[in-house]
């Protein structure tokens, strides 16, 4: 079990993206298999977001592209989406107050890192290195030799 950051489903979708390839490779596998793998919510609306966006997407797509293509994530097999349950704020307490220094966009990956507690994944595929600072989650890196992990 694992979840998808945001920034893997843009260079999946970013045709002109030099780390387009391997990510888009990856996320095939990924919705063609049936056991399980994880998005939230936020990661939804981020892709939609920064997809959709002009000053931050090379090419941006219309509201309709960039639902169309989570649709299509949606109709996966093996895809579920985690949503806040009623342990949430009793992790994301845990977690500020494991990490007082949590600030700024740090936060938001602090939702989708008490999202997974919550849920027991330990796993998040992403190219951003700010998740290498909650040290209990195994990164891995889908532009990584050998594939990541």
């Amino acid at each position: 079990m694992f979840v998808v950051d945001t920034n893997v489903l843009l260079y999946a979708a970013n045709v002109d993206a030099p780390e387009h390839g391997p990510c888009r490779a990856r996320l095939e596998t990924w919705r063609r298999q049936p056991t399980a793998w994880h998005l939230t919510w936020g990661i939804v609306y981020e892709f939609v977001r920064v997809s959709t966006h002009p000053r931050v997407f090379p090419r941006p797509w219309s509201l309709q592209e960039a639902w169309g293509f989570v649709r299509a994530l949606l109709a996966s097999p093996g895809l579920r989406v985690l949503i806040h349950g009623p342990r949430h704020a009793e992790i994301a307490s845990g977690l500020a107050s494991e990490r007082p220094w949590l600030a700024g966009n740090l936060v938001f990956h602090a939702q989708t890192v008490a999202l997974m507690r919550e849920h027991g994944i330990r796993r998040i595929w992403t190219r951003d290195a700010d998740f290498h600072r909650f040290p209990d989650l195994e990164v891995l890196d889908p532009l990584a030799p050998g594939g990541g992990g």
